[in-house]
């Protein structure tokens, strides 16, 4: 029978399941609120009509209580738009279960991408050995953040793995009551999580799906690609920041580093004792038995803290030692699960994933200077008296050469303290878990040479004097520094020390990119485009110099933070930039949506893999032509100058502070960290980090970051009438295909029809018509560029998930936007009801949660 297309699966495995399991959510009898169930079809129904006749959301919300609930009391009605939203919410869950269930049938877990079609692709061009050896060097690292996209409390998401598996099972009695559970369990947390807290959630998915899925990807290769000989390369490992990532985050401390070192510990420690025991019952062989029976009682005294001797080196050793006895005498039974066990000690160890550790500059800046003044005034000799007089060469020399230590106590300021201590964290955690476990640190906002330099030697001094096991990764982020990276990076390799250093860790260095403030500071294809000739000119710079340079895209969800597609950025890079690695940040419900699951997170990852080394193997030349390289740069300068004079705009500012829900992102809940990074009382723009600055766009469904500035450079092109070089453009570079539809991905989720009642509005009126105006002229071309009668018109699916989606929200966007204008009223009026102020900011708040999970990456 022949496969259906792609679409087809999805209207029959997820859009009628969602129909009929909606329709019985529905009715189920939790509700203290009479006929809500009933009433949200209705009040549906009058959004979507009302917002087709162009009626602001107040009038849509009056219309629908003066038809259906005329004898209702003002209070009343609140009550059941809050009920509105908890309704919505869970019908947000119900999707997220349903799509989650349907992955394996919608997604072709054999077709382009996966492992199983590149292995048949290299084999039938007689490239088997080439991809051997490409798959020695090659590595794949996901790095889990706890950047707060994520609304689902443990409860919840431990509610939609049960419904996931009942829906897949078609277990109609258990979905009646998970589905009841649902409508009883809270979404709201009443106090932030602190960082451990984060760090526990996502360990979550080590444990009980990255653990098998990295795992079984990598047994496939063994088995499938190297004929079951050992593999030195480890190929796909985690990385992880929460506990680690201090950047704007006062409450990681230390301790709390050290705390979450030892939880990753302990939870690879139980999942190879429950491996280990599942293994015992089936080895019961004269010889073997006793082996098992020893490692068993090993890891459970690590995990019940009476105590072991246990190192990796000798779980290891026994484990060969019992697969060689089983291979020798036992006719090798059970001999691929043991096998798998010894994959997963090389791709885990003993602790479980990579903590990075990560800061500002401008704060390594004030804590590095706290530590001279006190050596200074203590009398050391470790820094002249006149360091900070000098020039920043001298610094840099001076820095490169150091020696000594710190005596801590000497340190008063108790930040400062708390950043060298981390330092000590870094080797403490070395020492227990393997160097593996914590041995890179990343500086956010790197802008100069000495800011590398300045934590170079505070390393050195606080903990690893003269064998500095830790890499420095730069992290760029703003278009000014990008294009500053090269020199930087230039100026660090030609220094001989740290050129020495780098010789140590293997003429390797690590340098972050970051999407997100690229994208606030640049606007969409400026960002996207500094960053690929950042990654051009790092890799010319650092081949000159014989390092072998490895990039970490600091990507988020959606296209405006680096994300969308994310497989197809690393399929379209060229020769002219390095590729051995593909490191990337996940986060949010990133994580739960593209690796929440078995199936997902294998096929997402087999995708990861196979872009960074179909690129390698590929006959095809994606090289940037001169004339496209001439045209992209042109578009990116054009985009980058509207994109700038927006962002200058005098309402820019104040029309995200009162228009938008970028305030109530800090009452959430959601995440540790505070939603901006200084302490000024009003908001500056450079403050503002990208999460809530690109989620209040997504609120407001304008999504500006992905597609601002787009419309404008393609308009030059029609307006000189030389537009079919932009469509050669798109026609001849993968690089910019795959910019363009991810910026359709962010014209997709816009509706303005929402906020078209602030086009009316006295004060930003004009500046709400600039955004539309863009986005008229940004979809009109697109769609002239592509050829394409719609949007997302080559992924049917993904634009009817979306649609879905929206769908669901829609009452939700309703209400927000109802509170919000009342919350602007009420603060007009000559009297302040601050009570009623307090009950819609609520409303607002409460219904940030259903919109941004329903987003799957937040725009």
């Amino acid at each position: 029978m022949p496969t259906q297309p792609k679409l087809t699966r999805f209207n029959q495995n997820v859009l009628s399941k969602y129909q009929i399991y909606n329709s019985i959510f529905m009715t189920l009898p939790f509700d203290a609120v009479t006929k809500t169930g009933a009433l949200l079809p209705l009040f549906h129904e009058t959004c979507q009509k009302g917002f087709a006749n162009q009626d602001n959301p107040t009038a849509i919300v009056d219309s629908f209580f003066n038809k259906y609930q005329a004898r209702r009391s003002s209070e009343s009605q609140i009550n059941l738009l809050f009920r509105f939203i908890q309704y919505i919410e869970r019908q947000v869950v119900l999707f997220d279960a349903i799509e989650d269930a349907a992955f394996p049938i919608v997604n072709n877990m054999d077709g382009i991408g996966t492992l199983r079609s590149l292995k048949e692709t290299v084999s039938a061009d007689n490239k088997l050995e080439t991809l051997q050896k490409y798959l020695e060097e090659f590595k794949v690292r996901i790095v889990l953040t706890a950047h707060p996209t994520q609304f689902y409390p443990g409860s919840v998401l431990g509610i939609i793995t049960d419904l996931t598996e009942a829906i897949r099972e078609n277990d109609l009695l258990r979905i009646n009551d998970l589905l009841a559970q649902l409508g009883k369990t809270p979404f709201f947390k009443h106090e932030k999580p602190s960082p451990f807290d984060e760090a526990v959630s996502l360990i979550w998915y080590l444990e009980n799906v990255f653990y098998k899925s990295f795992g079984g990807i990598y047994d496939y290769i063994q088995q499938n690609i190297f004929d079951g000989k050992p593999i030195s390369n480890d190929i796909i490992n985690i990385g992880f920041w929460p506990g680690g990532d201090r950047d704007g985050n006062p409450f990681v401390t230390p301790e709390i580093t050290l705390k979450v070192a030892g939880r990753l510990r302990l939870s690879i420690i139980k999942n190879y004792y429950r491996n280990v025991r599942q293994l015992k019952r089936k080895l019961t062989f004269q010889g073997v038995e006793d082996r098992m029976g020893n490692l068993e009682r090993e890891l459970y005294s690590i995990i019940t803290n009476e105590g072991s001797d246990l190192t990796l080196e000798y779980f290891v050793s026994e484990l060969k030692a019992v697969k060689q006895l089983i291979i020798d005498k036992h006719q090798s039974l059970y001999v691929d699960e043991l096998n798998s066990l010894i994959n997963k000690t090389h791709l885990f160890g003993f602790h479980f994933a990579n903590l990075d550790i990560r800061q500002d500059s401008r704060k390594h800046e004030q804590f590095f200077n706290d530590m001279v003044n006190a050596l200074i005034a203590d009398g050391s000799h470790i820094f002249p008296e006149n360091y900070h007089d000098l020039q920043e060469s001298e610094q840099i020399k001076i820095l490169s050469k150091v020696e000594g230590s710190v005596d801590l106590s000497l340190i008063k300021d108790e930040e400062t303290l708390k950043a060298l201590e981390t330092i000590k964290a870094i080797k403490t955690i070395q020492q227990t878990n393997g160097e593996q476990a914590a041995n890179r640190y990343i500086i956010s906002n790197n802008q100069s040479t000495l800011h590398v330099m300045q934590l170079f030697a505070m390393l050195k001094l606080v903990a690893f004097q003269d064998d500095l096991t830790v890499d420095i990764g730069p992290l760029f982020e703003t278009i000014t520094d990008l294009e500053n990276a090269p020199k930087v990076m230039e100026e660090l390799y030609a220094n001989p020390d740290y050129a020495e250093h780098l010789r140590a860790r293997g003429n390797r260095q690590t340098i972050m990119l970051g999407f997100s403030d690229g994208t606030k500071d640049g606007g969409y294809l400026m960002a996207n485009w500094a960053i690929y000739q950042a990654k051009e000119n790092l890799t010319r710079v650092s081949r000159d110099h014989g390092i072998k340079v490895i990039f970490f895209d600091g990507r988020g969800g959606p296209p405006a933070r680096g994300g969308g597609k994310t497989h197809n950025f690393y399929a379209s890079l060229g020769p002219t930039i390095e590729d051995e690695e593909v490191q990337l940040t996940i986060q949010g419900q990133t994580i739960s949506s593209n690796f929440g699951t078995l199936e997902s997170a294998q096929y997402n990852l087999e995708q990861l893999i196979s872009s960074g080394i179909g690129n390698s193997l590929s006959d095809v030349d994606l090289s940037m032509q001169p004339e496209n390289r001439e045209v992209m740069t042109d578009l990116a300068n054009r985009s980058y100058e509207a994109y700038a004079n927006f962002k200058a705009h005098p309402k820019f500012i104040s029309y995200l502070e009162h228009m938008s829900t970028l305030k109530y992102y800090a009452k959430t809940n959601i995440g540790s960290r505070p939603s901006k990074r200084g302490k000024s009382e009003g908001l500056v723009f450079e403050d503002l980090r990208a999460i809530p600055f690109v989620g209040s766009w997504s609120q407001l469904k304008q999504n500006v970051p992905g597609f601002f500035g787009v419309g404008t450079a393609l308009k030059h092109y029609e307006d000189i009438g030389e537009f079919e070089k932009a469509q050669h453009l798109f026609k001849t570079s993968a690089f910019f295909k795959t910019l363009i539809e991810n910026s359709m991905m962010s014209l997709s989720k816009s509706f303005f029809d929402l906020t078209r009642y602030m086009s009316e509005d006295e004060e930003y009126g004009g500046f709400w018509n600039v955004i539309y105006k863009e986005y008229e002229t940004s979809k009109r071309l697109i769609l002239k560029l592509t050829g394409y009668s719609e949007l997302m018109q080559e992924e049917p699916s993904g634009k009817a998930s979306i649609a879905v989606r929206e769908s669901i929200v829609l009452p939700l966007l309703t209400i927000q936007q109802y509170a919000l204008k009342k919350i602007q009223e009420l603060e007009k009026a000559e009297v302040r009801d601050e009570e009623q102020i307090k009950i819609f900011e609520k409303m607002v708040t409460r219904s940030l949660f259903g919109n941004i999970n329903a987003s799957r990456n937040s725009a």
